[in-house]
């Protein structure tokens, strides 16, 4: 026995506070994590997709990591070498907007600091909830190799991202240039276009004419952004709009600032719509922007990277956006240009970091050119040889997204990142892009200056499952695990992130990242609701976990999940799950007191074995393989299910109960075999539940006979087709069958278990009778029977409750107990309940799409249920006629 089985017996009740520290740290300790262990076995690799460093993990990531152990684990015990790879991301403005809002709370920015120790304080905060982070995956017990654990700003992805960046460049699909960008004025920083979360606002529509100049009359052009009229460098109208044709090419003069602007003509405007006229802000509009590069209009920005307005606003420089807005429509208004406001609900971009309501801002930044990357993408997957994705419907959705990709902007002006390594001349005005850092120009000579802004986040976690194995060097780790098997994550992040590693991956290394992606739901809260602090029903794991214990919370969020459906979390369920994780302790608390002195070695299910433990054996077999099957397609659900029922019931609830007899009993053979099933049965269930329930399943695996250091390489129960037993399960199902019938009639009687009564049993066959016979012991004991009788020639008592399984008939006479009426009306409802299922079955075997569909094998299952159903409804039948007399 080994240090940790020298225990004193299992407590009365299982304690999780108590054992998941102990069995984290065990595991830690013995490096039972770290993949490479066995160089010669197939691998199977996940990279988890890498928390922000910005506070704790939310009970989203504890259903996204969980998934992905529950897949480590299994592969680990199927013999793999598996190698999950632990990170966090530095997320760059979440993490910054968190450090500066931490400074102004001590009254400093970060420019008070400068940006070196401005940086300082931002590492001294990623260490802090690194650490963190760590804490709580131990805590939900994740089984990591953080003997590989990677950070997005460390040296060796730091390497990855200037290799990209330089190739990239020197390729033309990275370049700097002046667009309209989102501009997020709260972080001053630009954005990507999938950073943007769009939020239906009550707004207004403002309609303003604009005055012809040198003769009468205006043009009404109608806004939802006023103050942006001050940049106005044009008024658009269709060139085939027989209302304006006639006044292309005049000049209108902008209210406010009588600016002189030019009315252009431009099929961008759809003359059906309003007015048909439309006012032109190059600088202000990503649309507008396009027609001012078509008609080389001026680009006048009108306000600074604060959302304050500049010298170009005129009258109304330094004031915020907002307020400019409000000032402006009351000058207009008195104006008499302002001539209707109207409410308006349109859709208005929010910064998805800040929540600053985004401005379009022309500005310099770096760009990705997507359309090469795009393409190469599409090709592959249209091909048949792209990434999988679970559910499939999610391709397309993806598929809808790269087809219509815009160019990516890169920059963001922060200081936390990946700087961009480009370097400036001020002396010859020459721009350098290199791998290294740069101290002169290789033109001039001269100083250079590096560019202040920095890559944004997702560009460094787009390179994340193959920067983390060491590319661009051929590492060992490179070569051995990748591609990646699978990646799991949320359909939230599909644009953001899968589709982003897809095109780096097929770019740089020609490969997919990951053969599947599996897509979970959001977790909500009870109500649907998506959780948000401001709604205040956000769930932390760590609060479940010290209630309920981690594996509660485990098997609840894991099998309450469908591959790409919301998940509504409900403390019932995980109260559910503990109480399941009960159930298992206390079986097996029973069985541990009944294998006293059982050793590894005794343990033999060759040896003769009862029909209870071979028919155990075979449903261990049959959930094993099932199990195996439903994990390898990612049905974590329907796996929780089947572990859920063959646990619970099979185990439980009948074989646990019908060992008991042998186990008591006289016959030492049929005692010592009856062991050898418990002891193997739970080994195996065990190794089952493992995946999900790490730590209970360890704790209880330790009291076992059981060879190895731990359950976490235990193998996986693996099916053995010499353990198929159709004649017991058969002969099972009778006995279970013939149980249930007799305890729900004493309940629809309320006569209890504690009172004995007699129980007659007509046998369909010899078959049957031979395996009442058999195990006469066994129903008597499980009825509650004082007399039981069983023949074929039997016939029905008076005054007795019927029940009719497959096999036989059941009589239960309870002189005394019975109403006649009340069992008459009881057996025409069962008659009604028989007569839907043989509907129902004839209509399915009349269905000609099920019938050319379907398997022979299930074609002939559905008949001999059909015929099940009709030969108890005309046994039920009968006996509702001797009843009527």
């Amino acid at each position: 026995m080994t240090e940790k089985q020298q225990m004193a017996g299992m407590p009365t009740t299982y304690d999780p506070k108590a054992s998941e520290a102990k069995w984290h740290d065990y595991w830690l300790k013995g490096n039972y994590f770290e993949a490479g262990k066995r160089p010669d076995a197939q691998t199977f690799t996940i990279v988890i997709p890498p928390p922000n460093v910005t506070g704790m993990l939310h009970i989203g990531h504890a259903l996204d990591f969980t998934l992905q152990d529950i897949m480590i684990r299994a592969k680990r015990m199927q013999g793999y070498d598996a190698l999950w790879l632990p990170g966090s991301d530095h997320a760059g403005i979440a993490t910054q907007t968190r450090v500066e809002q931490k400074l102004r709370e001590e009254g400093l920015t970060r420019y008070d600091l400068g940006r070196e120790k401005f940086l300082e304080k931002v590492w001294e905060w990623k260490e802090q909830y690194a650490n963190t982070i760590r804490e709580q995956w131990a805590k939900m017990g994740f089984s990591l190799d953080y003997s590989r654990e990677r950070f997005t700003l460390d040296e060796g992805l730091s390497k990855a991202v200037r290799e990209v960046f330089v190739r990239l460049y020197e390729k033309g699909l990275i370049y700097r240039g002046k667009k309209i960008i989102n501009w997020d004025p709260a972080a001053r920083t630009a954005l990507s276009d999938i950073e943007v979360e769009y939020k239906e606002i009550n707004g207004h529509l403002y309609h303003l004419q604009y005055p012809l100049k040198d003769e009468g009359g205006f043009i009404t052009v109608a806004t939802t952004r006023p103050e942006t009229m001050l940049g106005d460098t044009a008024v658009a109208v269709h060139p085939e709009d027989e209302r304006y044709r006639h006044l292309i090419g005049k000049k209108l003069v902008l209210p406010i600032l009588g600016r002189e602007i030019p009315i252009i003509a431009d099929e961008y405007v759809e003359k059906e719509f309003g007015s048909g006229a439309v006012k032109i802000t190059p600088a202000h509009d990503p649309n507008d922007f396009e027609v001012g590069l078509r008609h080389n209009l001026p680009q006048i920005v009108v306000m600074d990277e604060s959302g304050v307005m500049n010298d170009e606003a005129g009258p109304y420089k330094g004031l915020d956006r907002a307020e400019c807005r409000k000032r402006i429509v009351a000058d207009l208004q008195r104006q008499g240009v302002c001539v209707r406001i109207e409410d308006h609900v349109h859709q208005v971009g929010h910064s998805e970091r800040s929540g600053a309501v985004v401005e379009p801002y022309l500005s310099t930044q770096w760009f990705v050119s997507m359309k090469p990357l795009a393409d190469q993408a599409i090709e592959v997957q249209r091909s048949g040889k792209g990434v999988r994705f679970v559910p499939d419907r999610f391709e397309k959705i993806y598929l809808q997204w790269i087809e219509n990709v815009r160019d990516w902007c890169i920059s963001r002006q922060l200081w936390w990142g990946h700087r961009i390594p480009a370097w400036y001349c001020d002396a010859c005005g020459e721009m350098h892009v290199s791998r290294e850092d740069l101290t002169a120009c290789s033109s001039c000579g001269g100083e250079l200056r590096r560019d202040e802004d920095v890559l944004d986040t997702w560009f460094s976690s787009a390179l994340w499952p193959f920067s983390t194995l060491g590319w661009p060097d051929e590492t060992a780790d490179l070569k051995r695990y990748y591609p990646t098997d699978v990646l799991v994550t949320g359909y939230d992040i599909i644009y953001f992130w899968v589709a982003r590693m897809i095109f780096t991956a097929l770019e740089f290394t020609e490969r997919n990242p990951f053969k599947d992606v599996l897509i979970h739901g959001l977790v909500r809260d009870e109500h649907g609701r998506k959780m948000s602090k401001s709604l205040g029903n956000g769930v932390d794991p760590l609060d479940v976990i010290d209630k309920y214990g981690a594996d509660a919370m485990r098997f609840m969020i894991s099998t309450g999940s469908t591959p790409g459906q919301d998940l509504r979390f409900r403390w019932e369920k995980v109260e559910q799950a503990r109480n399941f994780a009960n159930k298992i302790w206390n079986a097996s608390r029973f069985a541990l007191m009944n294998l006293e002195n059982v050793k590894a070695e005794d343990i033999d299910i060759s040896v003769t074995l009862g029909t209870a433990d071979r028919w155990i054996l075979h449903r261990l077999n049959e959930t094993s393989r099932d199990i195996t099957r439903l994990l390898d397609g990612y049905d974590f659900g329907e796996t929780g299910r089947l572990l859920y029922n063959f646990i619970w019931d099979d185990l439980c609830d009948w074989y646990i109960e019908f060992a008991k007899l042998n186990l008591y009993g006289s016959d030492a053979a049929a005692k010592r075999a009856t062991q050898s099933v418990l002891a193997y049965v739970l080994d195996r269930t065990l190794r089952m539940i493992h995946p999900f329930m790490p730590f209970i399943s360890e704790e209880i695996w330790q009291h076992l006979p059981h060879e190895g250091e731990t359950i976490l390489l235990a193998p996986w129960p693996a099916y053995d087709a010499a353990l198929e037993a159709p004649e017991a399960v058969r002969e099972m199902e009778l006995l279970m069958d013939t149980i249930r019938a007799v305890r729900n009639i004493r309940a629809e009687v309320n006569v209890p278990m504690s009172r004995k009564i007699e129980l007659l049993i007509k046998p369909s066959g010899e078959a049957e009778a031979s395996i009442f016979n058999r195990n006469e012991e066994f129903v008597s004991r499980f009825c509650g029977t004082s007399k039981l009788t069983a023949g074929r020639e039997l016939s029905a008592p008076d005054k007795a409750m019927t029940a009719v399984v497959t096999g036989a008939e059941l009589y239960l006479p309870l002189a005394g107990l019975l109403d006649i009426e009340q069992e008459i009306a009881r057996l025409e409802k069962e008659i009604q309940h028989l007569n839907g299922e043989v509907e129902r079955v004839e209509k399915k075997l009349a269905n000609e799409g099920f019938v050319k569909k379907a398997p022979a094998k299930v074609i002939e299952e559905e008949k001999a249920k059909m015929a099940d159903y009709a030969d108890k409804r005309n046994k039920v039948q009968a006996r509702l006629a001797e009843l009527r007399g």
